[in-house]
Formats: structure tokens, C-alpha cells, sequence
């Protein structure tokens, strides 16, 4: 998750779509950049944001870390071939969105959030739709569930993809324990988490060397502020339409997540899509390793349905 090595970087790929164009959100010491994806042919929805994941995540859905699968470049060209026009982007601090913004690091949900739903009023601006959507992956579901805390007439509705259901120490926790090797770095990490949900930092000299970088002093203002919100709590408060996307084959974020925030949300509409990953692609059965070579491969395409399934949610649910 740290951030403020990478500035200026981008990973962005030449548009597959000869009318994609960047785009800029004015927000206080912003710009924010994106991209602009119309439609193949006539637009027949309202547009869709898509709001990145964790850390030096771009709007690609890739990361200098290790993730090259193209996943939110391959979401927003399977959209617009369904007539979807959506725009994703950098959140602030990194990449096309550097700006004035200073430490990528010194940020919280609630300015995520409000950049979010500047996304949103631009989408409206620039395809004349009357409401868009939010999708948020991963951490960017969270984004997503605090921004649709405050009333905003241009939010149709929130498309929820791998989204965490618990808070985010006990997110790490659970992806930690889930690999039996990291066996020997559970006891370190539970007093870390312990010590952020208390507010409080931890020096890092401490932990086991192989956590450094998950509990980073630079990133840990904002790991109190994740910690602190319980995304199954913020989702009973939401008043606009919701449609849950989970993957069968998720190794990062679990089907209990999904009907965690589904049980909040009785009204959301809720989605398992068997052999989908974290990245949005076909992973196979009970081979970690072959799960995890999906996220280096950009030219593989998304799971079987997740595109159809978003745009059909976003036909019905535009008002």
C-alpha cells in the first residue's frame, strides 16, 4: 500500500477504444484523472465510475506491486460493448491524479469519498445522463459505502465487487491466516491490528520483518482511519439501489463477505459468480498458484457473466 514512491508513474495501456479520452474532476488541490469510455455505438444506460482498489492501484486495475491483470480496463471495455459508458480513475495522489495533493499517504475515506461523488457529478456533466453509478472493487467498495452516506441527487445506485463485509484489520487478518505459510507472522499482526483499532501506531522494529510493508508508518494514519469503518454497518444506512458481486474462487475477500453484506442489505441484489477471482478472472479449482497467475495476465479475459450481470443491474436500476 505504500504510495509515495510512485508519483508521477503510470501503467495505463494505449485505449482499446478509439474514443476513450482523459478527463479531469476539479476537486480542491486536485485535478483527479480518468478515463472516459463511451459506448460501442449508442449509449443505452447511465454511465458507471469505477473506483479503484488498495494502495498503487491504477485505473486500470493494475499495480507496480505485482497485479498486471487489467481487470477495470477489460470491465470498461466489456460495459461499453453492452452500450455502458464509464469512466475509471486514479485515485488522489497517484498517478494521472498526483496534482498539488502532496503525501499520497496523509488521506482518509472521507476525502476518497467525496472524490468519488465529484466523479459522479462529472459523469453526469459529461454525458448528460441524469444519475450515474458507483462500482467499487475491493477497497473501492468501501469508498463507494462511504460516499453513499451523504444524499446525492446524480448517485443512481452502488455496484459492490469483492468488497470487504468487516472491518479492514480483521480483512487482513483473515487473508494473512488464510495462507499457511504466514504462520509465523499471525501473532505479530494481531497486535498490530490491536494496536490500530485502539487509534494508536505501532513501531514497526517490532513485528516480524515480512509485515513492514503492510503496517508501513507512512500508511498507518490512514490503516486507524480504514480500521475504524465497518462496511456491513455503513451499508444498512445506504438509500439507493445495490447489486453484490462476489467470485466463488476469491482467495482475498470470501463468499461470507458477500452474504455478510447482503444480510445488512436485504434489498441489494446479490450475485455469486462460481470460478471468478479477486482480479475478475476464471481461476481454477483449489490451485493457489494458478489463481494467483491470473493477476499478471492482462490478455485474459474477465470471468464468464460479471459484465452482463453489472449491465443489466445498471438497465434496470437508472430511474
Amino acid at each position: 500500500m505504500k504510495k509515495a514512491a510512485l508519483l508521477a508513474a503510470t501503467l495505463l495501456a494505449a485505449p482499446a477504444i478509439a474514443d476513450e479520452r482523459e478527463i479531469l474532476a476539479e476537486v480542491e488541490n486536485g485535478p483527479l484523472a480518468g478515463t472516459l469510455t463511451p459506448p460501442v455505438g449508442p449509449a443505452t444506460t447511465v454511465p458507471v465510475v469505477i473506483l479503484p482498489g488498495s494502495g498503487l492501484t491504477d485505473r486500470d486495475g493494475n499495480s507496480p506491486l505485482g497485479i498486471a491483470a487489467a481487470s477495470y480496463r477489460l470491465l470498461a471495455e466489456g460495459l461499453a460493448a453492452q452500450g455502458v459508458p464509464t469512466i475509471r480513475i486514479d485515485k488522489r495522489g497517484l498517478f494521472g491524479s498526483a496534482a498539488e495533493f502532496g503525501d499520497p499517504n496523509a488521506v482518509t475515506f472521507d476525502d476518497y469519498a467525496a472524490d468519488a461523488l465529484a466523479w459522479v457529478d462529472k459523469a453526469v456533466e459529461e454525458t448528460g445522463a441524469h444519475c450515474a453509478f458507483l462500482l467499487g472493487h475491493s477497497e473501492g467498495g468501501l469508498t463507494a459505502l462511504v460516499a453513499a452516506q451523504q444524499v446525492n441527487e446524480n448517485l443512481c445506485g452502488l455496484i459492490l465487487v469483492a468488497t470487504p463485509s468487516r472491518p479492514f484489520g480483521q480483512t487482513i487478518l483473515s487473508q494473512l491466516r488464510a495462507d499457511p505459510a504466514n504462520a509465523p507472522l499471525i501473532e505479530d499482526a494481531e497486535r498490530a491490528v490491536a494496536a490500530l483499532e485502539a487509534g494508536e501506531t505501532i513501531d514497526v522494529s517490532t513485528l516480524h520483518p515480512a509485515l513492514a510493508g503492510l503496517f508501513s508508518p507512512a500508511i498507518q494514519p490512514f490503516l486507524i482511519d480504514a480500521v475504524a469503518r465497518d462496511p456491513a454497518s455503513l451499508i444498512g444506512n445506504v438509500h439507493v439501489p445495490v447489486k453484490i458481486v462476489q467470485g466463488g474462487r476469491d482467495i482475498q475477500i470470501g463468499e461470507d463477505d458477500a452474504a455478510r453484506l447482503a444480510a445488512a442489505y436485504p434489498s441489494a441484489e446479490f450475485l455469486i459468480i462460481p470460478e471468478m477471482n479477486h482480479v475478475l478472472k476464471a481461476a481454477p479449482a483449489g490451485d493457489r498458484a494458478g489463481n494467483i497467475a491470473t493477476y499478471v495476465d492482462p490478455d485474459l479475459p474477465l470471468a464468464t457473466g460479471v459484465v452482463e450481470a453489472i449491465a443489466e443491474f445498471v438497465r434496470i436500476h437508472e430511474r
